[in-house]
């Protein structure tokens, strides 16, 4: 059982992962779009059907893998986790990524009532951000440092 859980939490997390990355990407070109002519609008309409679909699958993402992760925490048992310090850190980064995902899902909305005002230069920093946390988290796991 354990062992489905994980192929369970890790396929969902690169789904969600995958989201987290490419998201902020298109935000980058339809804040560039706010610049072009009227007659190409319809770039921008493609844009915003791209990212709520894509929106929508990195949340089914997010939830099968915090479910997946719960539960295989249930099956470890309280003792496990009270021992590895390593996860505690884990765990404050997976938080910061719930955060950016909260970001992405703010940014989308913004973006379909038309009051977004991010620049191409500011989601294309932000994009960075769930590299780096992907980068520590998988660091954390496969290192456990302490």
């Amino acid at each position: 059982m354990l062992v489905w859980l994980k192929v369970f939490h890790i396929t969902f997390m690169v789904i969600w992962l995958a989201g987290l990355v490419s998201l902020p990407r298109l935000f980058v070109y339809h804040a560039g779009a706010k610049d072009r002519p009227r007659s190409d609008q319809s770039s921008v309409l493609l844009a915003g059907t791209i990212e709520r679909n894509l929106s929508r699958l990195m949340s089914v993402g997010a939830g099968v893998t915090i479910i997946a992760g719960v539960w295989m925490l249930v099956l470890l048992g309280g003792s496990w986790i009270a021992h590895n310090g390593w996860f505690h850190a884990k765990l404050v980064l997976v938080l910061l990524l719930l955060g950016f995902h909260g970001w992405c899902q703010l940014q989308n909305k913004k973006f379909r009532e038309n009051r977004n005002h991010g620049t191409r230069g500011y989601f294309q920093a932000m994009s960075a951000m769930p590299i780096v946390l992907l980068f520590l988290i998988l660091s954390l796991v496969e290192i456990k440092p302490f």
